[in-house]
């Protein structure tokens, strides 16, 4: 009779074994995550000299612990370790130079974050990968035009438009004589920047101005400036600015400009006319005289010399 009672109480006994195991483990499903609220930086550049030059890999503790981090690359092999540090339970933040151990650059590519709980004795890798990106996009200027403009507000040739193209998505800065004047729109490979040669609201003047797009891709990373040529600001000339005529004869002077109307004074007189010619009388006295023409409230001036006999 008591042989009959023994598999019965091996069976009794593993069905609580079997019990426990799974209540345990079920205690275990629903115990916190000693982490919560995870952020990493996805992309960075560490030699960027810029906002992304560090990547951040921040959480939630859900108690006070001795917590470092280590950086693994794609092969799992450590590359850095973090400093340990003892922190209260809530927000905890670190910060990666993109360096390993000996303070090197570490390769382009992916790269992991391990959390090490030291009281717990608890290490944790996270899921979030961070990218490495030194290279600097390659960017180049496909046209600008037009070549010459006279932003006097007239509504004609008011601005230049450069038409740039990117290797991989960058925001590009439009550079006028060296000097970031145009920012663009969002990271982009294709786009257009317009100036309308103003600085602070003001017209520039007249003169020529070189070209150069930059652009930053989103590590940070920041392309050599690519060539635009120039630009040439330009509201009313007078070419020649000076010129030699007999007494009374007609002067025939050619403006440039994209005026329909210009105003004119010379020798006591005044009037108007449309470019690209004036037709002048000259003076009946010989003499050294100035030829004033003005447009849009810019003016060029000419030396006229009328000699005798």
């Amino acid at each position: 009779m008591r042989r009959a009672h023994v598999p019965a109480a091996l069976t009794a006994a593993l069905l609580v074994g079997t019990a426990a195991a799974f209540v345990y483990t079920e205690s275990l499903k629903l115990e916190p995550a000693p982490l919560r609220k995870v952020r990493v930086t996805r992309l960075f550049s560490p030699v960027c000299k810029c906002e992304t030059s560090k990547a951040r890999i921040a959480f939630d503790v859900r108690t006070g612990d001795v917590v470092s981090v280590s950086l693994e690359d794609a092969g799992g092999n450590e590359v850095r370790r973090l400093a340990a540090r003892p922190v209260r339970a809530g927000p905890v933040a670190f910060l990666w130079n993109g360096r390993d151990a000996e303070g090197n650059v570490v390769p382009d590519g992916t790269y992991h974050p391990r959390v090490r709980l030291d009281l717990l004795e608890k290490e944790i890798e996270l899921q979030n990968e961070i990218r490495v990106d030194t290279t600097p996009p390659r960017v180049s200027v496909a046209s600008a035009a037009p070549r010459v403009i006279s932003p006097d507000g007239d509504g004609r040739a008011e601005r230049v438009a450069v038409v740039y193209v990117a290797g991989e998505p960058a925001q590009a800065v439009l550079r006028v004589g060296g000097i970031r004047r145009v920012l663009g729109k969002g990271f982009r490979r294709r786009g257009q920047l317009e100036w309308f040669g103003r600085v602070d609201g003001r017209p520039v003047r007249a003169g020529t101005y070189s070209l150069a797009v930059v652009g930053t891709d989103l590590a940070g990373n920041r392309s050599r400036p690519a060539d635009g040529g120039v630009v040439r600001v330009r509201y009313v000339e007078l070419v020649p600015d000076a010129y030699r005529t007999r007494p009374g004869a007609v002067l025939r002077v050619a403006v440039l400009t994209d005026a329909r109307r210009v105003a004119w004074r010379f020798a006591g007189r005044t009037g108007t006319g449309r470019p690209p010619f004036l037709r002048l009388p000259a003076p009946a006295e010989p003499g050294q005289y100035r030829l004033f023409v003005t447009a849009n409230g810019h003016g060029a001036a000419a030396r006229v010399v009328v000699e005798s006999g």
